[in-house]
């Protein structure tokens, strides 16, 4: 698959990072010459510098014969654009970074595909809907809904107060008389394997596990594993950047009392002036003594979303410490997903992972509706839609030739969530989640084209 991407920012250059790990044939177009250079020196792909608008550029990136273009530079009206050039000159698929939510939100009514563009994304939209949705689902530490919360992945720690702790998975099935979740990735403690778990396999203290729940069933995790639901009500924002005020606004639209620290004073009085039942506080929240004074030990979460990831940690740090039940921080370097994880951290937010988790669905094989890379785990959960020339069409899971290293979580049927185990028939048009080791995805692929 050849794919061009415009922009080597860190939205591109992670994409790049992932596309090339596919072995697909990606160039990297940009302007600036040190982000180019890094690029080539770190990626096995090809770079050419220049304009992303420029006709002669595109042309010189064989324009004409590629399957995926995607526009992430960091100015909504060039990805737009460039995204428009690329179809008018060849390109089979275009997607744009923008940051402007209307453009979403009246994509049917503006009719973008007319003119050129397949796909709109927004990583600060993305990053937005991941707060709102760990919010929701405050026990877990990793949270995604599928059709609408149709089935949703959960992932938590298990500690020694989990009822299924030193059970095997078939003997856990057997502790409630209705399944309405099931373990479909576990990472042991201090380790970096990922597990798919099989009948046989032993839940152990400290393993990070994901869940495919059906509705009612992370209820039922929560009850299973000692973890407290907690009702979220109020939320503190460290920082008042897009995916800041895009959280804040949300939130307080969904009747969260929302209170914004802004060390900027311009940038503060705008966020007052367009969101009226926000609380913003010019003040750099960074200082303990300020959270103290802005009574942080009373708020139900706290979300860090300044720009510098480290700042972000630690600012959750100290409101773990000062009794915060949920913590969200946004960070930027993937490697912090672990160390945060193990000093209390709940919810780690990443805007190049979810806006390459929104990409990554169009180089799969077969009718795939959704997609998303485990944090820290060398899986992914992909959701297909079953089609009636597809192999596993009419067939009962227990009689399909599945990868052993991969596993069918659940299957949405006229909009309702069925956790599927062996007897379940997968019929057209059921829309099948599926979590896979990377190297499994191609054979599962296969099932469904």
């Amino acid at each position: 698959m050849k794919i061009i991407i415009a922009g080597a920012g860190e939205v591109g250059f992670h994409l790049a990072k992932l596309l090339s790990y596919e072995s697909q044939e990606i160039t990297l177009i940009d302007i600036d010459k040190e982000s180019l250079a890094y690029a080539d020196t770190h990626l096995d792909i090809k770079v050419l510098r220049g304009d992303t608008t420029s006709i002669a550029i595109l042309k010189e990136a064989k324009i004409d014969v590629c399957d995926l273009f995607i526009a992430v530079t960091a100015i909504e009206t060039t990805n737009i654009t460039v995204c428009v050039l690329a179809k008018q000159l060849g390109a089979k698929k275009t997607i744009a970074r923008i940051t402007n939510t209307e453009f979403i939100n009246f994509k049917d009514e503006v009719g973008f595909t007319k003119f050129g563009i397949d796909e709109l994304i927004s990583p600060e939209s993305l990053a937005a809907a991941e707060i709102e949705l760990s919010l929701k689902q405050s026990s877990f530490n990793e949270t995604y809904e599928f059709e609408d919360g149709a089935l949703t992945m959960v992932g938590l720690t298990l500690s020694s107060s989990a009822s299924f702790v030193g059970k095997m998975v078939k003997e856990a099935a057997e502790i409630l008389p209705e399944i309405h979740f099931i373990p479909i990735a576990i990472q042991r403690f201090g380790t970096q394997y990922t597990i798919i778990p099989r009948g046989d396999t032993e839940f152990k203290r400290g393993d990070n596990v994901v869940f495919i729940t059906s509705e009612g069933g992370a209820e039922e995790l929560c009850k299973l594993t000692g973890k407290d639901n907690t009702d979220i009500k109020d939320v503190m924002i460290l920082g008042g950047s897009q995916i800041g005020f895009k959280s804040a606004r949300d939130l307080s639209d969904k009747g969260f009392n929302v209170k914004l620290l802004e060390a900027n004073k311009e940038r503060a009085f705008d966020i007052a002036d367009d969101l009226p039942n926000v609380l913003v506080i010019q003040s750099d929240g960074r200082n303990v003594d300020i959270l103290d004074e802005e009574n942080i030990s009373g708020m139900d979460a706290f979300i860090a979303v300044g720009d510098n990831s480290e700042t972000n940690i630690m600012s959750c740090l100290v409101a773990k410490s000062k009794g915060v039940k949920k913590t969200i921080a946004l960070v930027e370097n993937m490697d912090y997903f672990e160390l945060s994880h193990s000093v209390g951290i709940e919810t780690l937010i990443n805007k190049k992972l979810l806006a390459a988790n929104n990409i990554f669905r169009y180089i799969r094989k077969g009718e795939v509706l959704a997609m998303t890379k485990l944090s820290n785990m060398n899986a992914e959960i992909l959701e297909f839609e079953v089609k009636a020339s597809s192999s596993i069409c009419n067939k009962y899971i227990k009689n399909i030739d599945f990868p052993r290293s991969a596993i069918i979580g659940g299957v949405i049927r006229n909009d309702e969530g069925v956790i599927a185990l062996g007897d379940f028939k997968i019929q057209e048009g059921d829309k099948v989640v599926v979590c896979s080791l990377l190297q499994s995805i191609k054979g599962v692929e296969k099932l469904f084209r």
